[in-house]
Protein backbone atom coordinates (compact mmCIF):
# COMPACT_ATOMS: atom_id res chain seq x y z
CA UNK A 1 0.00 0.00 0.00
CA UNK A 2 1.18 3.56 -0.76
CA UNK A 3 1.99 6.24 1.78
CA UNK A 4 -0.78 8.23 3.40
CA UNK A 5 -2.42 10.85 1.14
CA UNK A 6 -0.91 14.33 1.20
CA UNK A 7 -3.13 17.27 2.05
CA UNK A 8 -2.19 19.68 -0.72
CA UNK A 9 -3.89 22.66 0.93
CA UNK A 10 -1.83 22.15 4.08
CA UNK A 11 1.36 21.83 2.00
CA UNK A 12 0.55 24.98 -0.01
CA UNK A 13 -0.18 27.02 3.12
CA UNK A 14 2.97 25.80 4.88
CA UNK A 15 5.05 26.75 1.85
CA UNK A 16 3.43 30.21 1.77
CA UNK A 17 4.14 30.69 5.50
CA UNK A 18 7.77 29.69 5.02
CA UNK A 19 8.13 32.14 2.12
CA UNK A 20 6.55 34.96 4.15
CA UNK A 21 8.88 34.24 7.07
CA UNK A 22 11.92 34.26 4.77
CA UNK A 23 10.86 37.60 3.31
CA UNK A 24 10.19 39.05 6.78
CA UNK A 25 13.64 37.95 7.98
CA UNK A 26 15.22 39.56 4.91
CA UNK A 27 13.39 42.83 5.57
CA UNK A 28 14.35 42.74 9.25
CA UNK A 29 18.00 42.59 8.24
CA UNK A 30 17.61 45.26 5.58
CA UNK A 31 15.42 47.77 7.42
CA UNK A 32 15.53 46.65 11.05
CA UNK A 33 17.99 49.19 12.41
CA UNK A 34 16.97 52.16 14.48
CA UNK A 35 17.72 55.69 13.31
CA UNK A 36 20.47 56.16 15.90
CA UNK A 37 22.19 52.97 14.75
CA UNK A 38 22.05 54.07 11.10
CA UNK A 39 23.47 57.51 11.97
CA UNK A 40 26.22 55.98 14.12
CA UNK A 41 27.23 53.65 11.27
CA UNK A 42 27.23 56.57 8.80
CA UNK A 43 29.35 58.71 11.14
CA UNK A 44 31.79 55.84 11.67
CA UNK A 45 32.12 55.32 7.91
CA UNK A 46 32.78 59.05 7.43
CA UNK A 47 35.38 59.04 10.21
CA UNK A 48 37.18 56.09 8.62
CA UNK A 49 37.09 57.77 5.18
CA UNK A 50 38.57 60.99 6.63
CA UNK A 51 41.30 59.03 8.42
CA UNK A 52 42.23 57.21 5.22
CA UNK A 53 42.22 60.43 3.18
CA UNK A 54 44.48 62.06 5.75
CA UNK A 55 47.03 59.25 5.48
CA UNK A 56 47.45 59.40 1.70
CA UNK A 57 50.88 60.39 0.54
CA UNK A 58 51.31 63.33 -1.80
CA UNK A 59 53.28 62.66 -4.93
Amino acid sequence: MADAPINLNRYRKARARAEAKREADENAVRFGRKKAERERARAEAERIARALDGQQRDE
